[in-house]
């Protein structure tokens, strides 16, 4: 029997959404109790995809995705065949490459495949007939279809279950919003109406990759950054989007993984993420529509949270250990004071990543995210007077950049000249953090004769006003704490000499 030919779907958009909640079993029901949702009969069906590749995984490097589909129980199945090519993993808002056909059984297609970029990929068949099973995705999807005035239509589907891969098994909970009539902005106009009673964050990452990265040993591993490559000849816009959704997917991604993670390396990300994305805000702002830039005021008491955790798990696992035979000097005493001190600040931390997860839970974070998501994805639109005027210029990037680097590192220089004074210093540290991620982020447009040396520089000043910066901050942590006296004043005495930068 010949398969019929795929629907052609030549781009799927869809919002993905992670849902923060201890609570993954009652969402549904919330989700229908959504002025949005309340009056739309959802439907319900279980969803069994199997994921095959190379065993050299050919497919997921160069992002593509070819699934089996089974919907419906083992004894009542229907199977479809879906190709997947394409798309980015930095945003929430995905735009992908769809092909899907149903099948007579669970058994892939190559047919099915000729009328889709398949053979562009696979020319020889060598990769098809290599194919093999290399991960499972199984889950109950609830969905319910919204349509609004001016003609769009989203469905909204809620998938709970699991992921299965190289024998490990991750849970699975998140929501989808997929485009079928309309534009983008759409998505965000649900997903902005289901924030306001649901937590939502942004999702970076589709079931497939998390499902890669289980079988890699790697699913809650920190994100770390990965500045773009940047050309000479983009507009400023384009520019500003592309860096600062790489540093937003960055703090997205890694705070998806907080409420299930006690890594401090997590939490470190998450924060350097936000701060090299507001940086980098401050930085392109010149050049874009400030009256369009997007309030983040509802993020401040999650960001307060994470940064008192960042604080206590720095003191606990990289300023105190050094420091620890010092103090003790082979005393008893003072041995059971330390030991103290730690049990105190390990306490602490899991009282604040508590108070992070409960932050996480306020749909105003959410909704904030989302404003910020839709905001990247519109960026090359919202060029401001100094983005034009750039734009009718020669190669006005790489001018564009060189003058805003050169800037901050005079700045910083300035600083640094009234070192003793200890707000200048302060504000030393703080320009010398900017400086790194805007040559960080600019690196392909910038000379290296002199950017390489404000590179280290920064990092070298950095370091040292952040060492003594952190051992400051251990002894106000331990008088907070009611630890002894004089271990708090033995902390204090030993930030002394770190005071000023080399």
């Amino acid at each position: 029997m010949k398969s019929p030919a795929p629907v052609p779907r030549p781009e799927e958009i869809e919002l993905k959404l992670a849902l923060p909640t201890a609570d993954p079993q009652g969402l549904a029901g919330r989700l229908a109790r959504t002025p949005l949702l309340a009056r739309r009969k959802p439907t319900q069906q279980p969803l069994h995809n199997i994921y095959h590749d190379t065993p050299a995984q050919d497919l997921y490097e160069e992002r593509v995705a070819l699934r089996l589909r089974r919907v419906g129980s083992s004894t009542d199945a229907q199977w479809r065949q879906t190709l997947k090519m394409g798309g980015r993993s930095d945003s929430a808002l995905s735009h992908r490459g769809e092909w899907e056909v149903p099948l007579a059984g669970p058994e892939l297609s190559q047919e099915a495949l000729e009328a889709t970029p398949w053979p562009e990929f696979d020319p020889d068949g060598s990769r098809f007939d290599a194919l093999a099973p290399c991960l499972v995705t199984a889950f109950e999807r609830t969905s319910w279809t919204v349509r609004q005035r001016g003609g769009s239509v989203v469905e909204v589907s809620l998938d709970i279950g699991q992921i299965v891969a190289g024998g490990h098994c991750a849970p699975l909970c998140e929501l989808e919003l997929e485009l079928v009539a309309g534009k983008p902005a759409a998505l965000f106009e649900v997903a902005q109406q289901i924030a306001r009673s649901v937590a939502v964050l942004p999702l970076n990452v589709s079931k497939s990759e998390r499902g890669y990265a289980l079988l890699q040993d790697r699913l809650n591993q920190p994100l770390r950054a990965r500045p773009p490559a940047l050309a000479k000849g983009m507009t400023l816009p384009l520019a500003a989007q592309l860096v600062l959704r790489e540093m937003f997917c960055q703090f997205t991604t890694n705070l998806a993984l907080l409420p299930g993670s006690d890594d401090p390396e997590v939490l470190h990300q998450a924060r350097v993420g936000w701060r090299r994305f507001r940086s980098a805000v401050r930085l392109f702002k010149p050049g874009l529509a400030a009256d369009r830039l997007p309030d983040w005021q509802a993020l401040a008491p999650l960001l307060a949270f994470i940064g008192e955790l960042r604080d206590l798990d720095v003191a606990r696992t990289e300023t105190l250990p050094p420091l620890a035979d010092a103090y003790r000097t082979d005393n008893a005493q003072r041995a059971e004071k330390w030991q103290a001190m730690l049990v105190a600040l390990s306490g602490a931390a899991r009282l604040q990543r508590k108070a992070i997860g409960h932050a996480l839970e306020v749909p105003a974070v959410g909704a904030t995210l989302l404003a910020i998501t839709q905001w990247l994805e519109d960026l090359p639109r919202q060029a401001g007077p100094a983005g034009r005027e750039a734009d009718a210029t020669r190669h006005p990037l790489r001018r564009w950049a060189r003058r805003r680097v050169d800037r901050l590192h005079r700045n910083m220089l300035r600083a640094l000249a009234d070192s003793a004074d200890p707000p200048s210093l302060h504000r030393a540290r703080i320009l010398a953090k900017r400086l790194r991620y805007a040559i960080e982020a600019l690196r392909p447009l910038l000379s290296r004769r002199h950017t390489e040396r404000w590179l280290a520089r920064a990092i070298q000043v950095q370091t040292d006003i952040g060492s003594a910066r952190d051992l400051q901050q251990a002894g106000m942590l331990a008088a907070r704490l009611e630890i002894d006296p004089g271990l708090a004043e033995f902390l204090r005495g030993v930030a002394t000499g770190r005071e000023r930068p080399r």
